[in-house]
């Protein structure tokens, strides 16, 4: 399948006003290709930005562009069936009397109908989320995951030009939601469609997204693309006990003596276990703050097999007996940045301070995508 041709530019959004007694003052702005997810607490926002993006909430004080293209600026508004989006919400919403096939294609008509161009085929689609085998299946024989990969079908044979993506997981389990991640995940690889993905779970956001626009109370507290708001410590991302980085991988070779693979990402090499795709291939990477200890001299043995150079960059208290410290990767420190949540007493010890070069001890790079089963 080619890649649907993304708008010249990306998305920008800016909606004030209230829904009930919640007051929603939000502005952001978004690229033109792959996954922005809208990350924060239940009942910050994240939904009534989506639906108001999609037409479905109107704001007297509202501006929304994609490409160019304005939907809504002030009084100006484009109703909800002329924006050209496919919407998937957190219950597949199929119709229980058609089979998965007439489900798809009520989507495809009907944009067709419109006068959409047909940019997304129907076969490309079935390949894409493996659905040759359930195409004749009514939905209520579907597990849940099945029927989330019909949803998300449907929504792209409605040839849209933005994909909103509402907490599509959050009735899975956690098995339904490992068989179908790496769905999405290929998805983005093969379509670039911009999204906009609402989630809470921040397993989910590390897997998917590129850019994050972080919310709490109905406003923006911070955006920008994902590694970079993660190596924050005033943000959220950062204090989090699960605290990590999850940064762009290159695999650049294979051990098969000792089944390992090595791994290039901006400023350092690193060995995981397994192996993981061809040479030349791009995978993601997570690296917990909990996994990262510092030293000043380069270890002579140790059974860590990953311990880079690297220089402190900031560092900030994590509760009463702890820092996180954000490192940039290389003996320079231009490389990717990562944390390393450390004891203030190995602070105070090691005497440690920005701009200081240290070697970062990874104990753990964890491979966090992985290509999605054939038909």
């Amino acid at each position: 399948m080619r890649d649907v041709d993304p708008p010249a530019s990306g998305l920008a959004a800016r909606f004030h006003g209230t829904l009930g007694g919640f007051t929603l003052d939000v502005a952001f702005e978004a690229p033109a290709r792959g996954v922005t997810a809208l990350f924060g607490p239940s009942g910050c926002g994240k939904t009534s930005v989506l639906r108001a993006v999609a037409g479905l909430h109107r704001f007297s004080d509202g501006f929304f562009e994609l490409g160019g293209d304005v939907w809504q600026d002030g009084s100006a508004f484009r109703p909800v069936h002329r924006r050209p989006i496919g919407y998937v919400f957190q219950e597949a919403s199929l119709f229980p009397h058609l089979s998965v096939r007439r489900n798809l294609d009520y989507g495809r008509r009907r944009a067709l109908k419109g006068g959409a161009a047909e940019t997304i085929r129907f076969d490309d689609v079935v390949d894409l989320l493996g659905l040759a085998r359930l195409l004749e299946r009514a939905p209520g024989a579907l597990s849940g995951g099945e029927r989330q990969r019909v949803s998300l079908g449907r929504a792209l044979l409605s040839q849209p030009r933005l994909l909103l993506m509402d907490e599509p997981l959050s009735a899975l389990d956690r098995f339904a939601k490992e068989e179908i991640l790496p769905y999405f995940e290929r998805l983005q690889d093969s379509l670039g469609l911009p999204t906009l993905y609402v989630s809470h779970d921040i397993g989910e956001v590390e897997r998917l997204a590129d850019h994050v626009v972080l919310m709490a109370a109905g406003r923006v507290t911070a955006a920008g693309p994902l590694a970079e708001l993660q190596a924050r410590p005033d943000l959220p991302l950062a204090r989090m006990p699960e605290a990590s980085v999850t940064l762009a991988a290159e695999v650049v070779a294979h051990d098969a003596a000792y089944d390992l693979t090595t791994l290039a990402v901006r400023g350092a090499q690193l060995l995981a276990p397994g192996r993981f795709g061809a040479v030349g291939s791009l995978r993601r990477v997570r690296i917990a703050g909990s996994d990262v200890a510092l030293v000043r001299d380069p270890p002579q043995s140790s059974s860590i097999l990953n311990c880079p150079p690297a220089r402190i960059v900031e560092a900030a208290p994590h509760g009463t007996g702890m820092m996180t410290v954000v490192l940039a990767l290389g003996a320079d420190g231009s490389g990717a940045r990562i944390l390393a949540r450390i004891s203030r007493r190995s602070w105070d010890h090691l005497h440690l301070g920005p701009g200081q070069p240290v070697f970062a001890q990874i104990k753990g790079v964890a491979l966090v995508s992985q290509p999605a089963p054939e038909g």
